[in-house]
């Protein structure tokens, strides 16, 4: 059995006194002790939604309509309100992409690793501060005693990031969430944060969603991808075979548009068009308006994500020449 295994789970806001848009359409996934998975996409794919639902912090007027979200077994959504909390922050941690607002800015970094280890476990203060040092200095943060005592304003956007990750790691999680840990960083500072996160998992056997646009930091970190389209799981199979032999036309739109994959000088390529609103899907296939290998059937049917060899696709014409290799 999966650590963490979620069916069908769709989340909807309301469109008017009656109608209501769905964010998240029928979501599958399967995290396995240790496993690193990336989920990719373009904003409004529904991928932050997706880690939201997961930790249960769907916020009024949305709600999850259907589905289910075992994590040990255990159904979180019928979970009472209390063991909810004890896995989330807990077992379950996330790692923001805006680390300022995560950390208090009126509090030191000290107090509050402090709280957060006391709001889970029975800790007196000075083992807290000895716990939450040592954690400091697991993510490279240089005199870890000193930063204890220090205002995150005081901190370097990188250094405020790993104290993000070193709050997300006191408990000692089983999955860690990271939703576009690096955005706010320059690419120097990504590829350390990038690189801490995934020494962090191997060494500690944590789970990692890693939630990013981007798939060149996909492919240095995670062993499956699953990539989401308008709220649906488009395809998801080995970061490896999906990265060198794409199966959705959305999947090599992605890896096309990278900017390593074109010449110095040269046009960025980029996928026409713009993806839908919730409440503007199209009919049948919702990349259908944009995809080049689209035909009469993508218009009016819903692809389903079918089994082709080891991964799954959601199209009616996936591009599977060498899909297997």
């Amino acid at each position: 059995m999966a650590l963490l295994e979620v069916r069908g789970l769709e989340v909807a806001f309301p469109q008017g006194p009656r109608d209501e848009a769905l964010a998240l359409r029928g979501v599958d996934l399967d995290l396995d002790p240790g496993e690193r998975l990336g989920v990719v996409g373009e904003s409004g794919a529904g991928k932050s939604m997706l880690a939201f639902a997961i930790l249960n912090l769907i916020s009024e007027p949305g709600r999850i309509r259907a589905g289910s979200i075992r994590f040990d077994g255990r159904n979180l959504l019928t979970l009472p309100p209390a063991e909810i909390r004890n896995i989330r922050g807990n077992r379950i941690a996330m790692i923001f992409q805006d680390p300022m607002m995560t950390l208090n800015p009126v509090l030191t970094i000290g107090r509050q690793m402090v709280e957060t280890l006391q709001a889970h476990r029975r800790i007196g203060w000075a083992e807290a501060r000895k716990l939450s040092i040592e954690r400091l200095g697991q993510v490279a943060i240089p005199t870890p005693e000193s930063r204890f005592d220090s205002y995150p304003h005081e901190l370097s956007g990188g250094l405020r990031q790993r104290v993000v990750i070193a709050i997300a790691l006191l408990t000692d999680p089983e999955i860690i969430i990271a939703d576009e840990p690096t955005t706010a960083l320059d690419v120097t500072i990504q590829a350390e944060i990038m690189a801490l996160i995934l020494r962090l998992c191997r060494d500690h056997r944590v789970g990692l969603i890693l939630i990013t646009h981007d798939l060149g930091v996909v492919a240095e970190v995670t062993e499956r991808l699953m990539i989401m389209y308008a709220g649906k799981v488009v395809e998801e199979g080995s970061t490896r075979q999906l990265i060198e032999h794409p199966g959705h036309p959305y999947t090599r739109g992605l890896l096309a548009a990278l900017p390593q994959r074109v010449a110095r000088g040269q046009t960025l390529n980029q996928i026409p068009g713009t993806m839908p609103g919730i409440a503007d899907l199209p009919a049948g296939c919702a990349y259908h308006p944009r995809c080049e290998r689209a035909i009469a059937g993508c218009h009016i049917n819903i692809p389903v994500l079918e089994a082709h060899g080891s991964r799954r696709i959601s199209c009616f014409r996936p591009l599977l020449a060498g899909a297997e290799a």
